[in-house]
This record gives structure tokens, C-alpha cells and sequence, in this order.
């Protein structure tokens, strides 16, 4: 009997107060996707690193024509530079370090380079001469690249040595920053939601102040009375929390494995397996939420 009268209430105070209802719906179901697009951008930064951090090699530079730094004088590495920075390679210093490495010459490196701008127009503009040799090392354990870089600073005919792990550092910072950002976003929608889930849980207690004189009169306690109105809230949030998570698999499976999978394929992506993780995350997160702000707003309200 008790819990039939329950469940009445909370439907009647949802059905009295339903545009406020809905306005929690919404408001939830918005913050909770900006926490779920966040935990998904920290799922596939984290999934990239473990990719490309693994992938990632040293490239040695070596001079052309056009270059004028102090190892280079405006002139092309010859084939005496080439084999010094070759026999270091695999000197007994460096050898330990190395796991294996290739040589690009420039018409090697021109090639490469018209496969990766096919259709710009710097294709059009630019001769393998002006592509650097390059020798492109990978290391046993990446962390080592500065031994690499000491090895050949100054040496002649080598224009820079470049840690492929700096330039992703720098893409996975800019990827992080974004990430931080719908979590900023997501905390001001998610205040907003606890606001509304407050005001409804206000609203409705104020439209059954009779109904509640009445059951105090009967000697209700207050958590009695407390349930129908936390669970108005706590149902209004979960619906938010659950469209959330749908939406949060779609992004994944519409738009990562249906658009980048296929325009990028040159890393890994988050599968639909794994973003299946997120909607139970937000609907505990949601829940929880709602309950703590429903039961501070009834309790505050029954003591006026």
C-alpha cells in the first residue's frame, strides 16, 4: 500500500510539473554528453598514444642546397657525410638503442611526399632536391631519442634531428585542451541541471503542501515524505543520463568508425565496444547527482 501510494505521487507531481520535467530532461541529457564526449576524448588520446608513442621514430635531417646553418654551408650531404652518419648508426654507442632504421633519398623522400599531398598544389611547386635525405631511426625504448639527438648535434651534413614524440606531444596537448573544455562546459550545464532539478523538487512540494500537512499529521517521517520528490528528480536525470549514453555511442559509431575510420585511417579509433563503457558511467553520475540535489532541496523546503 505504502509503495503504490509512492509511485502515485511521484506520477502525479511528474505529470503536474511536466515542463519542468522535461526541462531537467534536457539540460541533463546536454551536460551529461559533454562529460561523455569528454571521457571519449580521453579514451582515444589515450588509445592514440599507445599507438603512435610506440610508432614514433627520430628522423636525421641531412643538408641540401637550400640549407645554411652552421653543419650545412648551403651545400648537399655527400656521400662521405652520408656514410659517417650511417657507421654511427651503427656504432657500438648506438647500436644498443636502435631497433631499426632506413635511409630516404631525395627522390625516395619525393615520393613519399606526393603520396601524402596528392592534390595540393605544393606538389606542383616543389623538386626532390629541395626534400631532405633523411634517415629515419626507431628506437628500442622511444624515451631514449635524446641520445640520438646529442649524437649528431653538430655534425657535419646533418641539418636537425627531429623526435617525432615533440610534434605529438603538441597534437595530443592541443587534443587534451579540448577535452578540458567540455569538461568546463559540462560542469556549468551540469550546475544548471542541478538548479533545475532543485526548483522542480520546490515546485512540486509547494503544489502538494496540503497533501503534505496531512501525512505529518498522520505521523509520516519526513524520509516518507522525501521519496515521491527525490524520485521525481531522480527519474527526470536518469532519462537525461540515458539519452546521454545513446548519444555518446552514436558519436562513436556514426562519426568515428563512420567518418574518420574511413577519411583517417591512419590511427586507431575508439570502437562501439568501448564507448559502451560510458552510459553506465553517466547514469550512475546522473543519478547520483540528482538524488543529492532532490534531497538537500525537499529537506531544506519540509524545514521552512
Amino acid at each position: 500500500m505504502r509503495f503504490s501510494f509512492v509511485i502515485g505521487e511521484v506520477l502525479r507531481g511528474l505529470r503536474y510539473n511536466m515542463s519542468v520535467v522535461v526541462s531537467v530532461v534536457l539540460v541533463s541529457f546536454v551536460s551529461l554528453t559533454f562529460v561523455g564526449a569528454a571521457i571519449l576524448m580521453q579514451m582515444q588520446v589515450q588509445q592514440m598514444k599507445n599507438v603512435w608513442y610506440d610508432r614514433a621514430q627520430v628522423a636525421i635531417y641531412l643538408c641540401t642546397s637550400y640549407d645554411q646553418s652552421a653543419t650545412c654551408s648551403g651545400s648537399d650531404a655527400n656521400s662521405e657525410q652520408i656514410a659517417t652518419v650511417e657507421a654511427e648508426l651503427k656504432s657500438d654507442v648506438l647500436a644498443p638503442y636502435i631497433d631499426s632504421y632506413f635511409f630516404l633519398n631525395h627522390e625516395d623522400a619525393y615520393k613519399e611526399f606526393v603520396k601524402q599531398l596528392t592534390g595540393s598544389p605544393l606538389v606542383d611547386i616543389t623538386t626532390p632536391e629541395q626534400l631532405n635525405q633523411t634517415y629515419w631511426v626507431k628506437l628500442k625504448d622511444p624515451s631514449h631519442s635524446e641520445i640520438i639527438k646529442e649524437a649528431f648535434s653538430g655534425t657535419a651534413g646533418v641539418q636537425s634531428v627531429v623526435d617525432q614524440r615533440a610534434l605529438l606531444d603538441r597534437i595530443f596537448l592541443i587534443l587534451g585542451i579540448a577535452s578540458y573544455t567540455a569538461i568546463a562546459i559540462a560542469g556549468l550545464m551540469l550546475i544548471a541541471a542541478i538548479l533545475l532539478i532543485s526548483t522542480t523538487i520546490k515546485l512540486s512540494a509547494h503544489s502538494r503542501r496540503r497533501e503534505i500537512k496531512i501525512m505529518r499529521l498522520v505521523g509520516a517521517s519526513n524520509r516518507f515524505i522525501q521519496i515521491p520528490f527525490i524520485l521525481e528528480g531522480v527519474i527526470a536525470a536518469a532519462v537525461g543520463a540515458l539519452l546521454a549514453g545513446v548519444a555518446t555511442v552514436l558519436i562513436v559509431k556514426l562519426f568515428v568508425q563512420g567518418f574518420l575510420v574511413s577519411q583517417m585511417p591512419f590511427t586507431s579509433y575508439i570502437t562501439v565496444e568501448q564507448s559502451l563503457l560510458v552510459p553506465p558511467i553517466l547514469i550512475v553520475f546522473g543519478v547520483a547527482l540528482a538524488t543529492a540535489a532532490a534531497k538537500i532541496a525537499i529537506s531544506r523546503y519540509l524545514r521552512e
